[in-house]
């Protein structure tokens, strides 16, 4: 039995004649000898009837805060309801399906409601469902806690849902769609020429994913990647082939740098050592950030200086932490992180110097930089990033390239 996992997100599903062309691709790998497994989200998007934002803005903020386990009961209808809805689809096409909550498909969590890890994945359900030439349409973003509640396992849940069950079935691959055609060289919004990449790894996926692009949640490709079940980004709309996530794609790239993304609203700190002498809560102050759930990123610690970046949003948090701790520090607004990915560069010396050389040219400056073994990241002012994204894509010849 040659399993094949098809997840649709709430775009897919969000109308009957996005639906019809739902049923084409669960038709599509029928043909081609799969046994699929759908996984649904919650129809449409913030401000139509049956969209997650939508039930929870049912509800009162108080609400909220003291009844965690009410919350995970609301937010679980809109993808309830959707496999429901899908189901009835596929049976106007004489398919029989079964539409499953995450907790009936098997899928066993903690209960750290709207947010809960996942324990197991109980499979013998689904693998009966199968055998009797039956459909199953699995819920995402959800499971069951052992106590029987049902729970959420956090935003871009239905794409984790659909790795796990890819694992846990062993299954041929685990497709994704979504309303693009699958994993761009840069943000289409922000470079005219970016294009398809038709194959790439999972840690470099994994890459674009953390570093802002948007297109599947990094959680499901970690999953994948342990499990090695290969995932495909694809468009419900189109026939385009989309992108193709697997370790295959470490050998077959020929590319230094494969695409860029980037992340704005990242606020450049600086803490100078010389400034705070007599100061022993220098020394404390990553502590003292953690303790208060503040997350850095780009980190550079110095002998007679530490510079990081936080997210906007943590500012007036920080600010409060420096004024207890009496330290004094400046910070820079309004600055983007640019990440260039690509496992090609691993190795390869010079790619630093032609980035930073390339951002010279544009009289562009570099605020910070960091690195790894796939990916290189520059801080610039958010004024300067679009120019920059455009020029890096353009020297590293991303436009009209196929990975």
């Amino acid at each position: 039995m040659k399993i094949l996992i098809q997840k649709f997100g709430g775009t897919s599903v969000s109308t009957h004649e996005r639906r019809a062309l739902v049923v084409n691709k669960i038709l599509k790998g029928i043909e081609e000898g799969f046994c699929p497994v759908v996984v649904v989200s919650a129809m449409g998007r913030k401000g139509q009837p049956y969209a997650t934002d939508t039930l929870l803005s049912l509800i009162s903020d108080e609400f909220k805060k003291k009844n965690s386990l009410g919350v995970d009961l609301l937010m679980g209808c809109g993808e309830i309801i959707s496999t429901v809805v899908v189901s009835d689809e596929l049976a106007k096409n004489n398919l029989q399906a079964v539409p499953l909550t995450g907790g009936q498909a098997g899928i066993i969590t903690d209960d750290s409601y709207n947010n809960a890890a996942i324990l197991r994945v109980e499979s013998e359900k689904l693998l009966n469902i199968l055998k009797e030439g039956k459909i199953p349409v699995v819920a995402g973003f959800q499971g069951v806690s052992e106590k029987g509640f049902i729970t959420t396992i956090g935003r871009g849940g239905s794409d984790t849902t659909a790795a796990l069950l890819g694992v846990a079935l062993q299954a041929e691959e685990v497709q994704i769609y979504t309303d693009v055609d699958g994993i761009m060289t840069a943000d289409p919004r922000i470079v005219s020429d970016a294009s398809l990449i038709e194959e790439i790894s999972y840690n470099e996926v994994f890459q674009f994913a953390d570093q802002g692009a948007k297109v599947i949640h990094p959680r499901a490709v970690e999953i994948a990647m342990k499990g090695n079940i290969p995932l495909a980004i694809k468009n419900t709309m189109s026939d385009c082939k989309g992108t193709i996530i697997s370790n295959k794609a470490i050998q077959s790239s020929n590319n230094v740098i494969d695409g860029i993304t980037s992340m704005d609203k990242r606020v450049q700190v600086t803490v100078e050592c010389s400034k705070n002498t007599d100061n022993d809560n220098y020394w404390v102050l990553f502590d003292e950030l953690a303790n208060k759930s503040i997350s850095l990123d780009l980190i550079n610690v110095f002998t007679k200086q530490k510079i990081f970046t936080i997210d906007e949003k943590d500012l007036d948090n920080l600010k409060i932490i420096m004024k207890n701790l009496g330290l004094q520090y400046s910070y820079v607004e309004e600055c983007t992180k640019i990440s260039l990915i690509g496992a090609g560069m691993r190795g390869i010396p010079g790619v630093m110097a032609k980035i930073l050389k390339i951002l010279a040219r544009e009289r562009i400056d570099v605020l910070q930089t960091a690195d790894s073994h796939t990916t290189i990241w520059c801080l610039v002012e958010s004024k300067n990033a679009e120019r920059a994204i455009n020029s890096l894509h353009r020297d590293f010849k991303l436009g009209g390239c196929e990975g």
